[in-house]
Formats: structure tokens, sequence, C-alpha cells
């Protein structure tokens, strides 16, 4: 094997806003690309001739270089629409380059969207037999790794049936399944495992673990930070297409998730008004329990978020969602507004409101935290109402407990210890 797994210089892909279009292949050559895409023998290249291209473009990647070492786990992060994705789509042949190019030196595993690599017309069985072709294994191969793979994916009682009537959670556990186990070099795994529960998500995880640690290359895109954090040594950000920084994971996610602040770590951010949003987040500030405005806290007091939010038209079913991440992006603690009974957004008259949000004195451990918010309704005309994403960050530090701010763990909270003697 080459010393590198994968290799992409000056990698660009552009694509063309409305006009005239490429001409669009029949359903039989795409169902045989879409199978045969996601696996590729040793040594591959794929190159891109730049274009001249008359309509309106955009830039999905523009200009990524980077080297994947055998065996080397890499997490991929950036905003949606960074071009993440695409890259994947890139190194596993769906779409071609429009500049550069990328070289794969191993078997490729890949899951890139629910059902790549599947005949929706084929049952479980039939498609895992297929993929294990595909990938160049023996018959002999593929039937020794069959019951593992069903058992991973937990759908024994379904295996004989067409997986065209698979819910997308039973499709994206046996597509996961096959992909890990049917011994790729290379797996590259995209944010499909988000479609799946929290439970099978560990697993997952816990099986990219173990596969790296048997040698195979994993490139893992994920906005999932502690998971990116837990299973990748070092990561590559994407903004805009192309690449903001790589190295070590933690300092990347840090700056990522910085760059994320809308605040840009003041203790108030104002949001512009837009009258096509039916409600939204106008203004977010920290406060203490005294009103005035900070990111600084202490844990024996508590943080209080304030947020002024306006509603446009009403919106049945309206409600609020608060995640608090530490600085690795670990989810903490999470809260939404159906913890109060009954809903206090639910159905709002048009106008302005302020919500406060405490977060109670020794809740969270010290350290540094950020807010993510986000707005949506589960009965109005749509489903997304205002999405800020993260808001704002703070810090928390310890003057009083005895091990004070090298109290590791999430939470701050002094718990008592009753003692009474009993004989």
């Amino acid at each position: 094997m080459s010393d590198v797994a994968i290799r992409v210089e000056n990698l660009s892909k552009q694509y063309r806003i409305g006009g005239p279009q490429a001409p669009y292949r029949t359903i039989r050559e795409s169902l045989t690309e879409a199978v045969q895409a996601p696996f590729r023998r040793l040594s591959s290249v794929v190159r891109g001739q730049a274009s001249a291209v008359a309509n309106e473009t955009i830039w999905a990647l523009k200009g990524v270089s980077f080297e994947v070492q055998p065996g080397e786990v890499v997490g991929i992060i950036g905003r949606n629409g960074a071009g993440k994705t695409t890259l994947l789509k890139v190194l596993s042949r769906i779409t071609e380059p429009t500049e550069g190019y990328a070289e794969i030196h191993g078997r490729v595993g890949s899951l890139l969207e629910v059902g790549t690599g599947f005949h929706p017309e084929l049952t479980g069985r039939e498609n895992i037999t297929l993929n294990g072709a595909i990938l160049g294994m023996k018959r002999a191969e593929i039937e020794r790794k069959f019951d593992e793979i069903v058992a991973f994916a937990e759908i024994e009682r379904f295996i004989d049936t067409p997986v065209k009537h698979y819910s997308s959670g039973m499709y994206v556990r046996l597509a996961f399944a096959v992909a890990a186990h049917l011994e790729p070099e290379i797996l590259l795994v995209d944010e499909v495992l988000a479609v799946g529960d929290a439970a099978f998500q560990k697993k997952c995880l816990g099986k990219m673990g173990k596969v790296a640690g048997e040698g195979c290359t994993v490139l893992f895109v994920s906005h999932n930070m502690g998971a990116i954090n837990q299973l990748c040594p070092t990561c590559i950000w994407l903004d805009y297409g192309r690449m903001r920084s790589s190295g070590a994971t933690l300092p990347i996610i840090s700056l990522y998730l910085k760059d994320g602040d809308a605040s840009a770590g003041t203790e108030e951010v104002f949001f512009a008004e837009d009258p096509r949003k039916e409600a939204q987040l106008r203004r977010v500030r920290l406060l203490n329990e005294d009103g005035v405005v900070t990111r600084k806290f202490d844990c024996d007091h508590p943080v209080i978020i304030e947020l002024l939010f306006q509603i446009h038209k009403r919106v049945p079913g309206l409600y609020g969602y608060l995640e608090i991440r530490r600085i690795d992006g670990t989810s903490v603690m999470v809260s939404d507004s159906f913890d109060v009974a009954p809903n206090p957004l639910d159905d709002l008259a048009i106008g302005m409101y302020s919500i406060h949000i405490p977060i109670p004195a020794r809740t969270l451990a010290p350290g540094e935290y950020s807010a993510y918010l986000n707005f949506t309704s589960i009965s109005g005309t749509k489903f997304d109402v205002d999405s800020p994403g993260t808001v704002c960050s703070f810090s928390l530090d310890d003057f009083t407990s005895n091990r004070g701010n090298t109290r590791s763990g999430f939470f701050s909270t002094l718990l008592p210890w009753n003692v009474n003697r009993i004989s």
C-alpha cells in the first residue's frame, strides 16, 4: 500500500445555478453508478479539468489539499453548505471534480446518504451479498461476515424484505453495518448517522473506533463535535468550500465554535428584523442575578439567558430549543419550552416578548460554554421558524468548593452527605 491512503491536491468542484444543465442519465445508469460508486479498488485517481461556465456558478469546493495516512481517523467539520458532503462524494467517485485531483489507495466503503449503494428492489440479504461482491470479496468471506452484519443492524426479521420497504432508520442501520463490516481499507461516513437513534449512534461510533484500531482509514463528517472529538485525533475545518484549518481536533473545534458564535464573545448580540419570518429572535443577553450584563459567572450564582423575541405572525405549536455545550462541542444539557407546562411560546399573539431562562447555581462545572438556540413549530405552516444557532458563550469559575476550578465532570452540584450513627 502507498504511504498515504488519501491524497487531495487543489481539489475544486463547481456547480451551475440555473440555465442548461448537463444531460440527465437514465434511471438504470444512475442506479448502476449508485451501487458501484462507493467501492473502488486500489490506487484509483480522479482528475478534473477547469471549464468556463457561462451561467452563474458556485464553488462547493475550492483549492482543497490534504493527505491522510493509512489508519488515520480524520473528522471533517463545517457549517451546512461548507462542502463536506461534496468532498466525500468526490472521494467516493459519485461526482467528478472540476479542478485538481484526489488519489485513493485502498478499498473504499462509504455511507453518504440513506440508501447509497443499495438496490431498492433487492432484499437486505441480497444487498449484503451484492455489496460484498462489488468490494471484490469471495462468497465465503461474505457468508462469514453475514450474521455479524445482520446482528449489528438489528433487522433479523426483515432481512428477506426488499429494502424499499425499510424505514430510514432500518436503511441506515443496514447500510452502516455493510459499510463497516465488509472489511474496507478506507471508510467514508457522512452525517447520515444522525438518522439513527442515540443507542445506534453510540454503537456506530464504537464500531468506527474498532475498525480504526484495526488499521482502517476513516473520514468522518459530523455536526456532533463531541463525537468528532471522541473519535478523531485530527480534523479538517471546511468553510464555504475552502479548507479553513486542519490539525489536532480539540483546538480546531474550539476555533470553529468560536467562529460560529453570533455574539463574537460579547455579552449581548442583536439580530436584524426579518419580516419574512413568522417569529424570530431579536436579541440575546447574559445576565447575572443582579441584572448586570456579563459573560463571566461563578458556580455559586445563576446564569440567566435573556431573549428578546418577536412574533410577526401567530405560530401554533411554536417552541424553543436550548442546548448548552462545552468548548469541545460536547452537549452538557438540553432544555426546550415544553419544560414548562403549558408551553409558553405556543400560539403567542403578535408582539415583542422578553424570555428569561435561568441556569441555577451549582448546575454546571467550571469551564467555557456556549448556548445554541433553535425555534420550530410542530403544527404551524412550516417546521423551521428561526435558527439563530450558537448565540452566546460564557465562562464559569468555582471559587468556593474544595476542588475549585479543578473540579471535573459536567456538573458542580454540591451533594449533601448525611451521616447518622446507627449503632
